[in-house]
C-alpha cells in the first residue's frame, strides 16, 4: 500500500474536509490503486505556500480515462469530461 502526497487548493480542501466532495480527479502521472492512501496537503496559490493542513483519505476506486474506449476523441475535445460524485 502506497502513501501518495498531492497538493490541493483551499476551496477543494474545504469541500473534502466537509464531506461535500468525495472524489479527486488528477492527471494520471503517478500510479495508485484501491487501498492506497491519498494525503492531500492544502496549498495556497496566492502565497505559493502550504498552509500546514492535510487530510488522509483511503483510495477506494480508480478509473484511468485514457484506457477507456467509451468516447470519441472529437466528443472529448468538444465537451471535455464531467466527473460526478455519487452517494
Amino acid at each position: 500500500m502506497r502513501k501518495i502526497e498531492k497538493k490541493t487548493w483551499p476551496t477543494m480542501f474545504e469541500k473534502i474536509l466537509s464531506g461535500t466532495k468525495n472524489f479527486d480527479m488528477r492527471i494520471a502521472d503517478f500510479e495508485c490503486e484501491p487501498g492506497d492512501t491519498l494525503i492531500l496537503k492544502e496549498y495556497d496559490p496566492g502565497t505559493q505556500k502550504y498552509t500546514g493542513r492535510e487530510i488522509s483519505k483511503k483510495i477506494t476506486f480508480v478509473l484511468k480515462t485514457k484506457d477507456q474506449k467509451f468516447w470519441k476523441k472529437e466528443d472529448i475535445e468538444k465537451y471535455g469530461f464531467l466527473v460526478m460524485g455519487l452517494k
